[in-house]
């Protein structure tokens, strides 16, 4: 079992606001033995002098579509799900060559390639994977085109690429069937639409999707199985008939208001803001294939992003870290962290990319901190991320190490 000892550096834990000196950490296996002010006595453990530089939690992601190739989700039509597979395995590995970890597939990601990066068959973060998101039809997950019928979307998941992403499901019993079927097949969570979307051809922004009684046999049936909801929501309504219906967890919610936000902190949900998609996609979004209708509601949304993070932040809404980022667009992830600097201290938006993304993924204690007992995922930064976000830019290129589970996955420290 290999053991490494981490000394001579800083140290950053998400709690506080500022780095801690003179701190080492051991980690044995897969875990963080002990964290210490004072000298840690061990003489199997192989040193390594971070000279300077920062250790601190892996970073995790929680809101990305590992097998979204495209920003043009109309080109996975004639895209097989095997390519899907393949792009999936490179988009991963450069996740965790950003610093990520851990990251939340919200639409896509199903138990085989989980199951595979478990295995070690590929360089990747730690996934947990949504199954198909669910929607109703017409809604945000629902992509086939105004004159298509039966198609895309349906049960087989077999022959296009659009398969992967969703399935439909209309009224109670079918809800009902269609939560118990992905968490059957794996998911962790489960991820409904219940609202328009920017990425959707046909469905309004601000329309409402799904009915309470559908929303709550959603949650109904997630919380028997110990799992929970996610829910795509931009508009204030929606957000809080999802919440009111027992939804853990909002992704995107541009549109909140300040009753939204309070029924949150009420019903203890976490909202997870996704602002850099609307970045990446009004500066590349075009040139990569999104449609004219795509790029009109982006803006909307775009306008509004900053304002959803004072709003939620005054109410005391619990933040997470997602960036929702399309094929073309994914190296844009990191950005996340400047986009938010404009609303939010350094030390919060790091917070809600460890310990608040850990709480959402209901590993609290495991992931997004490094105290004993957790997993030891890790990374070590050249200089001081809490003063400067930027050291999480260029793929990468400011972290001298990377280390999931016990293992380096990058290493460039003297031992």
């Amino acid at each position: 079992m290999a053991s490494y000892l981490f000394h001579g550096g800083k140290f950053l834990d998400p709690r506080r606001t500022e780095l801690t000196d003179g701190v080492e950490l051991l980690v044995e296996g897969d875990r963080v033995k002990e964290v210490a002010d004072t000298p840690i006595r061990t003489s199997a453990a192989t040193r390594i002098d971070l000279r300077g530089r920062t250790v601190m939690p892996g970073l995790i992601d929680a809101h990305v579509h590992v097998f979204l190739s495209e920003v043009n989700l109309s080109l996975l039509e004639s895209v097989p799900p095997s390519l899907l597979t393949v792009r999936a395995t490179v988009a991963l590995r450069a996740m965790l060559m950003r610093g990520f970890t851990t990251v939340r597939d919200t639409g896509g990601g199903d138990y085989g390639i989980k199951l595979a990066a478990e295995q070690g068959l590929m360089p990747s973060p730690r996934l947990f994977v949504a199954g198909h998101s669910i929607s109703q039809t017409g809604g945000h997950g629902d992509l086939r085109r105004k004159t298509q019928g039966r198609g895309p979307v349906e049960d087989c998941g077999c022959c296009a690429g659009l398969d992967v992403l969703s399935r439909i499901a209309d009224g109670v019993p079918e809800m009902i069937h269609a939560v118990r079927d992905e968490l059957r097949k794996g998911a962790d969570l489960i991820k409904l639409m219940v609202s328009g979307g920017v990425a959707s051809p046909s469905d309004p922004l601000e329309s409402l999707q799904f009915r309470r009684d559908e929303i709550e046999a959603a949650v109904e049936e997630a919380t028997n199985w110990g799992s929970y909801v996610a829910a795509h929501a931009y508009s204030a309504e929606a957000i809080r008939r999802a919440v009111g219906s027992g939804v853990r967890t909002i992704e995107h919610g541009n549109l909140i208001d300040a009753d939204a936000a309070r029924l949150m902190v009420e019903r203890g949900a976490y909202i997870v803001p996704t602002l850099v998609t609307y970045d990446a996609m009004r500066r590349r979004g075009e040139r990569f294939g999104l449609s004219e209708y795509s790029r009109q509601k982006n803006e909307i949304v775009l306008e509004a992003g900053l304002r959803s993070l004072q709003l939620c932040r005054e109410a005391g809404v619990a933040i997470g870290f997602g960036t929702d980022l399309l094929g073309q667009l994914r190296d844009d992830q990191s950005r996340e962290f400047l986009v938010r600097a404009e609303a939010m201290p350094a030390d919060e938006i790091i917070r809600s990319a460890t310990l608040v993304n850990a709480e959402i993924l209901q590993r609290a204690g495991q992931l997004g901190e490094l105290v004993p007992g957790a997993l030891a995922d890790l990374i070590v930064v050249d200089g001081d991320p809490l003063r400067d976000l930027g050291l999480f830019q260029n793929q990468g290129a400011q972290l001298s190490a990377i280390m999931k589970g016990g293992r380096f996955y990058k290493n460039r420290l003297a031992a």
